[in-house]
């Protein structure tokens, strides 16, 4: 798509998301198709960008939502998401939450230990309901991803293994307040490789089948998401593989596939936008300093992600430098050791992949506004989400003399 960036940055100002919706719309019908053959719901991760016009166009092509928070599920009912097609995962829901999900009668609440569904159980007895439970297993599979986004070993907090699950579905059946419903496993984030899902998913179908054997029949298969993007050269996995991989996993079995996309299908939409302050030189080190921040996009800070980065002007001469925000941390860059050209005061800088886990993960650090989102749809712009104000960030707290 050809995008006019300055014709956006003088009417939205910088720095800025930018989310292109036909991307969005092209990447769910791409994974729904995967699927074609076997009754599935694509239930999009709330988490990887939560903003409501993004869930909200989701919803619109028949996406469902996979929710890590009360709040993420509110966001989802909010954007009209039926109650049916929303899950709540988590490791640690509090009271207040399971009994909210369980008075809305969402479709599952993924259970993570054997001490949350006593407590699922406890307060599905108090409100005299039966809550639907689908188990998160742990597979023990290493995914092959960064540590800080792999979620399928024993070393890491999520879900259970296969022995303590099936004690737990077993209680699940005899319980009057628990309904096995389905099962889950989700082993990582920006997946490159499709021999871990293999493992992972042959695991879970084997327990599935354990289950059939004992009369406990469950109705879905959450194969979780994690399925990567290209940030910069990566190998991605095919979609039709992956579908056919779950699919001849699952042969035999009676099962709606859920599968829980978050970057696949908005990472690569999104673009963030800023523009240039200074150039600065330390002894031999060049700095390009931006009006963006490690508040506004922490990845790169956080996991030393690599994000793409163009500057849009049309100088040709390149030299190394680290292109850095005015958050008064050394963590607040973009990229380091970077090969960018000479810049001037406004010249403006493009980051890509960002819009999964971009504002998001934003914050008011340096009490420093949130920025604005923008959508583009068709060649249209129009603004998803204002930017702060000082007024904003100050609303909630009480002052005194």
């Amino acid at each position: 798509m050809n995008i006019d960036f300055k014709k956006l940055a003088d009417k939205y100002q910088t720095p800025f998301y930018l989310y292109d919706f036909d991307h969005i719309t092209a990447q769910y019908t791409e994974l729904k198709e995967s699927f074609r053959a076997r009754k599935s719901l694509i239930a999009y991760a709330v988490k990887a960008n939560s903003n409501l016009s993004v869930i909200k166009h989701l919803s619109n092509l028949g996406a469902g939502a996979d929710c890590v928070s009360i709040g993420e599920v509110k966001r989802a009912l909010k954007a009209g998401v039926p109650t049916y097609k929303i899950i709540f995962s988590g490791v640690g829901k509090s009271d207040e939450e399971i009994k909210e999900a369980l008075i809305l009668d969402i479709l599952l609440i993924n259970v993570e230990s054997s001490a949350e569904l006593d407590r699922v159980e406890e307060l599905a007895k108090s409100l005299n309901k039966v809550a639907r439970i689908s188990i998160r297993v742990n597979p023990n599979i290493d995914p092959k991803t960064h540590p800080y986004i792999s979620t399928g070993l024993h070393e890491n907090k999520f879900g259970v293994d296969i022995d303590t699950a099936k004690r737990m579905y077993i209680k699940c059946k005899n319980s009057e307040h628990l309904e096995p419903t389905g099962i889950h496993c989700h082993i990582g984030s920006q997946l490159t490789q499709l021999e871990p899902i293999r493992e992972s998913i042959n695991i879970v179908a084997n327990l599935v089948r354990n289950l059939k054997a004992i009369k406990i029949e469950l109705s879905f298969m959450d194969v979780g998401g994690g399925l990567g993007i290209v940030y910069k050269d990566e190998t991605l996995i095919n979609t039709y593989d992956y579908a056919q991989t779950i699919l001849d996993s699952l042969f035999g079995l009676d099962l709606t596939i859920i599968c829980e996309p978050g970057r696949f299908i908005v990472g690569n939409s999104g673009i963030f936008v800023t523009k240039v302050l200074y150039e600065k030189i330390n002894g031999n080190k060049r700095f390009v300093i931006v009006d963006g921040a490690m508040n506004d996009l922490i990845r790169p800070a956080l996991y030393d992600a690599y994000h793409r980065v163009e500057v849009l002007n049309n100088n040709k001469n390149l030299s190394d430098c680290n292109l850095v925000g005015p958050v008064c941390e050394s963590g607040d860059f973009f990229a380091k050791n970077i090969d960018l050209p000479e810049t001037q005061s406004g010249d403006l800088i493009t980051i890509y992949s960002a819009g999964a886990y971009g504002f998001t993960m934003s914050s008011n650090y340096n009490t420093r506004a949130r920025v604005a989102e923008i959508a583009i749809e068709n060649g249209n712009d129009r603004l998803i989400r204002k930017r702060e104000s000082f007024e904003d960030l100050i609303a909630n707290e009480i002052e005194f003399l």
